[in-house]
């Protein structure tokens, strides 16, 4: 039976105001003339956005079920060295707007770019990156979000006991509603809102677990007493040695540079002012966040040593330390990351099968030759539709939550990583180096995924990196230089 009804009541608010978000986002977006200015406005909010909202939404997007249950739930198991390892992640702003931000804004400004393909079909001029970075970039970030749909209402029956259908419904019906209405603007807004709260939430949720566990001291007093390993750099019986730790750098640290949903947003920024902020502010607050949120998985182990898996850890602490209405109010913070996750894929993938293979391919690149009524209203259709679809497959969720999220992450990179950045900075990089990378980087990536030989406690993403690296650099030396390459 549901613990109380004033725990599901904020939830609902909360969501509503996602919504007003949308429609307010809406009536601005109305306010473009064209296709193309509603392209750009839908889809990258008319590269307009500030420091803090840059910086809100880089964190909102990369953040998700993982950073506040998944994450936690590890650290709740193997303790600090899982505090230690997340905080690979502090850099994600500073690295995405360091390296791609200025140099990225200029060429997708350069070649009118919207989306990552874009930029991709403008840099290397070969359609069968463009296919094959959309096909990857749609199948990728639909089992990412099917992860995500199950994550956010399993999230939900924990903590409300409502039944899982109920929050699916809820949770997946308002993500959808708010992109597809809303656009890249209600994306970036209410990302900064729930940035904002996934902020407050893990701050008072760790307060609460020190609190109950008799101070920070009697904390780690008792995690050493339960297994001293949980206080090491390695945790309990060497569960994190130093090879994995070594390969979390790449997987969470240089290898966020391939993710798109991140990467996208060093196209939608005002000025070289507002990327400085964000860099400083993006910074400062994924590295607080997630220190907060691993920490409280860690130290609840001190206060609930017996919970049955990890992934309870973090709706256990909710339910148990906070009363129903701040329960309803906090446990906002993780479905805030996991929607912040949800709407910038579901914004990609529709961009990838609007922009660039419907207007490209069937209208020739012409996006005028479409009605701006009838392209908001097939925006809005795709979104919806590609939600719907996530949803029917979630309805029945399968086992290993957290290994489709991570395969959909290793995916992305092992695509994208390499043709975004080296072929940024390295002239020479060219069509036959990008097909040779995403082939082979991805083949690399599924084999060893699936196959799982043994590697020391190397992620497959270390391998998979190498592979599309050589492959790149070896193809480009084959290839032409593309005509783009030689004016920038």
């Amino acid at each position: 039976m549901p613990t109380n009804l004033s725990t599901i009541i904020p939830v609902i608010i909360y969501l509503a105001l996602s919504f007003a978000v949308a429609i307010w986002a809406r009536k601005k977006s109305e306010a473009s003339q064209s296709s193309q200015g509603f392209i750009e406005d839908y889809f990258i909010g008319g590269r307009s956005l500030g420091g803090f909202v840059l910086a809100m939404t880089i964190i909102a997007s990369y953040t998700s079920a993982s950073s506040f249950v998944g994450g936690p739930g590890v650290a709740y198991r193997l303790g600090l060295s899982w505090v230690l390892l997340a905080m690979i992640q502090v850099p994600t702003t500073f690295l995405t707007l360091g390296i791609l931000g200025k140099r990225f804004a200029i060429m997708a400004r350069k070649t009118q770019s919207v989306t990552i393909t874009d930029y991709l079909r403008a840099r290397y001029d070969s359609d069968a990156v463009v296919i094959l970075c959309s096909i990857a970039l749609i199948v990728f970030f639909m089992a990412a979000m099917l992860a995500q749909f199950i994550g956010g209402a399993r999230l939900f029956q924990s903590v409300t006991g409502y039944p899982y259908i109920i929050g699916l419904v809820l949770f997946g019906a308002s993500v959808v509603l708010y992109t597809a209405v809303g656009g890249f603007r209600a994306v970036v807004l209410t990302d900064a809102i729930q940035g904002i709260v996934m902020i407050v939430a893990v701050v008072v949720v760790l307060l609460a677990v020190i609190k109950a566990g008799g101070g920070m001291e009697h904390c780690i007093t008792t995690l050493k007493e339960i297994d001293p390993g949980l206080i090491t750099p390695t945790g309990p019986k060497n569960a994190v040695p130093q090879p994995f730790t070594l390969s979390f750098w790449v997987l969470v640290g240089i290898g966020i540079l391939g993710l798109p949903q991140t990467t996208q947003r060093c196209m939608a920024y005002k000025d070289s002012q507002a990327m400085h902020n964000a860099m400083v502010i993006g910074t400062l607050l994924i590295g607080f966040m997630i220190l907060c949120a691993h920490l409280a998985g860690t130290l609840g182990r001190a206060v609930y040593p017996n919970l049955a898996a990890g992934d309870l850890a973090m709706p256990s602490l909710i339910v148990e330390l906070l009363s129903p209405v701040w329960a309803g109010i906090f446990i906002a913070g993780p479905l805030a990351a996991i929607m912040s996750t949800v709407d910038s894929m579901l914004l990609l993938v529709s961009a990838a099968i609007i922009k660039d293979l419907y207007i490209h391919y069937r209208l020739k690149g012409d996006a005028s030759r479409m009605t701006l009524v009838s392209l908001k209203k097939a925006s809005l259709i795709c979104t919806v539709v590609i939600g719907f679809l996530v949803f029917i497959a979630a309805i029945e969720p399968p086992d290993l939550l957290v290994w489709i999220n991570l395969f959909a992450f290793g995916g992305l990179e092992a695509v994208f990583l390499c043709p975004i950045v080296i072929g940024l900075y390295w002239e020479k990089g060219n069509a036959t180096g990008a097909i040779a990378s995403i082939l082979l980087g991805t083949s690399t990536f599924v084999i060893l995924t699936i196959m799982k030989p043994a590697m020391g406690g190397i992620h497959a993403i270390v391998p998979t990196t190498l592979v599309a690296l050589i492959a790149f650099v070896a193809g480009s030396l084959l290839g032409r230089t593309p005509s783009l390459s030689k004016g920038h």
